[in-house]
């Protein structure tokens, strides 16, 4: 069986949803840790009620981020993890860390990537008047938001919404489509070969798989 390791920094509802996937056997997986940067994640919680191994890694307490990052990988080789989950981890991995797991550490970011990379996703895309915003699961590369794409789900913006409104559709399609994703990867069904992300061994376009629910 597969081994996976989840980061977190926050309230950890994409966490839960892949607990509840590994759990049903969804996802034909174990998670084996949840590591957080925040000593007061909630998601914290979610790993303890799951009796899943967890632990906090504090920039404080290392010389550096790449100090820091390289105790995580270490942690990550001891456990023996198969797949790095990025889920709402709020800390720029150093490169030597994502070339260290190339090609098994998998993010998802609330916009239609390449628009609106980094932060403050929702209020860019209203201040630059956009219809329609997302979410993007893409493997992880040097590039902060730029590795290769795996899947995208679109999302409208009405006229009258706020931030919360586009939020709460962003997070039912990533709750939604993160847990499909892994079980992907899980299954030897996606990979990644230099730079692209492949599916049932055919090159996914620069997009990825696209989900419109629009």
């Amino acid at each position: 069986m597969k081994k996976i390791v989840v980061l977190i920094s926050g309230y950890g509802a994409n966490l839960q949803a892949i607990i509840d996937a590994c759990q049903s056997r969804y996802i034909n997986a174990e998670i084996i840790g949840v590591f957080s940067n925040q000593a007061d994640a909630f998601g914290l919680q979610r790993a303890q009620s799951a009796g899943i191994f967890h632990r906090t890694f504090l920039r404080r307490d290392y010389a550096d981020n790449l100090d820091m990052d390289r105790h995580i990988g270490d942690e990550i080789d001891n456990l023996g993890a198969d797949l790095i989950v990025l889920a709402g981890y709020m800390k720029i991995l150093s490169a030597e860390f994502t070339r260290r797991f190339a090609g098994k550490i998998l993010n998802i970011h609330p916009s239609l990537l390449p628009k609106y990379a980094g932060l403050h996703t929702y209020q860019r895309a209203i201040d630059a008047g956009e219809t329609e915003h997302g979410m993007t699961i893409h493997f992880v590369n040097e590039e902060v938001d730029g590795g290769a794409i795996v899947l995208q789900a679109k999302v409208p913006i009405f006229p009258d919404d706020d931030i919360t409104d586009i939020e709460e559709r962003v997070k039912t399609q990533e709750i939604r489509f993160y847990p499909l994703v892994i079980k992907w990867f899980v299954d030897g069904r996606l990979t990644q070969k230099g730079d692209s992300a492949y599916l049932d061994g055919s090159l996914l376009p620069p997009q990825g798989y696209a989900v419109d629910e629009s």
